[in-house]
């Protein structure tokens, strides 16, 4: 907002009467804001947005009760917490997954296999504290309304048989009773698809009350990395369209799941 009002950091500092390191705090998220402050900020830079005003607003501690996530506060990695609260706020959730199947989905014996891959080789409490969070995770599918989601998965990620034979049929039989959830989409792109958009791609895109709150966590080895700038996350966004059209319709996407499990 500041930048697209063209006021510098003095001026706005100068404009609350703070010093200019205040500022930059607040912008680095260093700093915790209250709704009051949000609104002051919107104004004086002359957001006119209402819609991305109340949204912004409702981020603020002020709003914000103690969540689950915070008992795994210092026992854990922030980018897993960030994940969590991401997840939570959305009011619909969008992945791809290409190699990997969707962490939300995950069993716990499929997850704890994954998290025994990972190098260097993590202590024994710290995978089941990985795996407690990643189930913790799923209670977004559990409450009253429980957010909308479409998972894009390609054929390559349902063969992988992480944990063994067992472990991998167990898992793509409950991935495909969640497909039967009204609130789950999921979509495989088969190896007939050939060459597709967002080929090695894993993508998470969750969805803010407003597009311009709209946030996409990308895996990597060394944790989650986000992004929340605009030109990014509309390049995401229609990346996860073309993939869309890239994939079978939910019922027969349902049908090659448990066909697959089947032949395990």
């Amino acid at each position: 907002m500041r930048e697209q009002a063209g006021i510098s950091i003095p001026q706005a500092a100068a404009m609350l009467g703070v010093d200019r390191t205040m500022i930059s705090n607040v912008e680095a998220a260093r700093t915790r804001l209250s709704e009051e402050r949000v609104r002051q900020f919107a104004c004086n830079y002359g957001c006119a947005d209402e819609a991305l005003v109340e949204a912004l607003a409702s981020m603020t501690g002020s709003r914000r009760s103690e969540h689950w996530w915070q008992e795994y506060k210092g026992k854990l990695p922030d980018g897993f917490l960030d994940i969590s609260e991401i997840e939570n706020y959305a009011t619909r959730i969008r992945t791809a997954q290409t190699v990997h199947l969707p962490g939300l989905l995950q069993t716990e014996d499929h997850a704890r296999a994954l998290f025994d891959l990972v190098v260097p080789k993590l202590p024994r409490l710290e995978i089941e504290l990985r795996v407690a969070h990643r189930l913790g995770r799923q209670g977004i599918f559990d409450r009253d309304n429980p957010t909308p989601y479409l998972g894009i998965i390609h054929e390559a990620a349902l063969r992988m048989q992480f944990g063994g034979r067992e472990v991998a049929q167990s898992q793509l039989e409950y991935l495909a009773d969640a497909a039967d959830r009204d609130n789950i989409t999921l979509l495989v792109v088969p190896f007939s698809a050939g060459s597709f958009h967002g080929a090695g791609q894993s993508i998470l895109y969750a969805e803010g009350t407003v597009s311009q709150v709209d946030t996409v966590q990308l895996d990597s080895a060394y944790g989650p990395h986000f992004v929340d700038s605009p030109t990014p996350i509309a390049n995401y966004r229609a990346l996860l369209d073309l993939m869309e059209g890239s994939a079978l319709p939910a019922d027969e996407s349902q049908k090659l799941i448990r066909s697959i499990a089947r032949e395990m």
